[in-house]
């Protein structure tokens, strides 16, 4: 261990006295967990809306009125005809277009209902879903507001309401109360699912990253071969190569809690012990993973394409975006040699849900032995040659 000892050494003054491996390391997890955390949100709002009003009526402008005021639309144009909204609608100037047709107020007040058409550009599938999603709760406010400000419009089908209620007989009526809860985010507040999951996602971008990067410059610099003449053996080379970047890592990881908490206030129901500990199973995996590239790679750049195609799969599929139930039979397979969807998931398991070691026993043993088996690897794979 005393080889080891002086490895661990060497492997930090060479950290600290390059000058962007240490933003690396500190810097870039703040920034990004600002900047995603901000940016990687589904809440869609400022829809670009056309009214296309054929009715012009009390009605038809209290609902554009409603539209206007939910913070979710902003009616852009007006224009006289459908034909000039699709026209903006090709052009992309609008997103939805909101058709109100002649006799709106009349139908309302007549028939007690209305038709309306409702157009949304579709080219990107969330952004429409979300759209129609939010026009039609507001849609469905409206008919709640037009009723009850109304009420003379709907009395005629209180007799038979009454009448049903006497032929029942005397049995008193049963009253439903539906109450809303929402566990673990009360608010519905987007960051406070996201955060959790995009410090696991950092974590292990920028570990797997900076240790085949780092294996491969020594490798060009030739630095690396007056290691490979010397008596120090593969695991005792490894493992002083990844002790530093392990030690890091929970740096990296108590330096994104603070500012997930301070900046976004995200509860931390779960022991932060079992945070660290879990970290600490976690990281060789990417440790082992960033190695093993870098056994197979002869530069930087081949080494920061390599390790970018594994890790692009990895965070797309592990469920920070996409939920991985949606995926296909085939994809939640393959997803299970994912190192990435398991941290995530576990982050927010303990942080979220307050979730305790024997709710993720099976998570933490299939992470160590994703630990083991690559780390394995790495060393067989590597070679001491000049």
């Amino acid at each position: 261990m005393r080889t080891v000892f002086f490895l661990v050494q060497k492997e930090f003054l060479q950290i600290f006295r390059n000058k962007t491996m240490l933003p690396m390391l500190l810097v870039m997890p703040v920034f990004q967990t600002l900047l995603l955390s901000f940016a990687a949100n589904y809440e869609i709002k400022n829809l670009a809306l056309a009214v296309v009003d054929h009715d012009r009526s009390p009605a038809s402008r209290q609902l554009v009125n409603k539209f206007s005021a939910s913070g979710y639309f902003q009616i852009k144009t007006a224009p006289q005809s459908a034909r000039l909204a699709d026209e903006a609608m090709a052009m992309d100037r609008v997103d939805l277009i909101l058709e109100i047709p002649a006799h709106f107020d009349r139908d309302l007040v007549r028939e007690n209902r209305a038709s309306l058409s409702l157009t949304a550009n579709a080219i990107n599938a969330t952004k429409a879903g979300l759209g129609m999603g939010y026009a039609q709760n507001i849609i469905r406010d409206f008919n709640a507001g037009f009723a009850q400000n109304n009420p003379s419009l709907f009395a005629a089908a209180l007799p038979d309401a009454e009448s049903a209620g006497q032929s029942a007989g005397k049995t008193q009526a049963v009253s439903l109360q539906t109450t809303y809860s929402n566990w673990y985010n009360p608010h519905l507040d987007y960051k406070t699912f996201m955060v959790p999951g995009i410090l696991g996602e950092i974590v292990a971008l920028i570990i797997c990253f900076l240790t085949a990067l780092n294996i491969v410059r020594e490798r060009e610099l030739g630095t690396i071969e007056q290691l490979n003449v010397t008596p120090v053996q593969k695991w005792q080379f490894i493992l002083g190569k990844l002790l530093p970047f392990w030690l890091l890592s929970l740096l990296m990881m108590t330096v994104g809690l603070t500012v997930g908490k301070l900046v976004f206030d995200i509860p931390m129901l779960g022991n932060l012990g079992l945070v660290f500990g879990y970290t600490a199973a976690f990281t060789p995996c990417m440790l082992g993973l960033g190695f093993l590239i870098s056994n197979f790679a002869d530069s930087q750049q081949q080494a920061m394409f390599t390790a970018w195609f594994f890790l692009l799969i990895f965070i797309l599929m592990c469920g920070l975006f996409t939920p991985v139930e949606s995926m296909p039979q085939w994809a939640q397979w393959l997803n299970s040699i994912n190192p990435v969807k398991y941290f995530v998931e576990f982050m927010r398991l303990v942080l979220l849900k307050g979730a305790q070691f024997a709710y993720i026993r099976q998570n933490f043993f299939t992470v160590l032995t994703y630990a083991v088996v690559v780390n394995g690897l790495a060393v067989w794979t590597y070679r001491k040659r000049v």
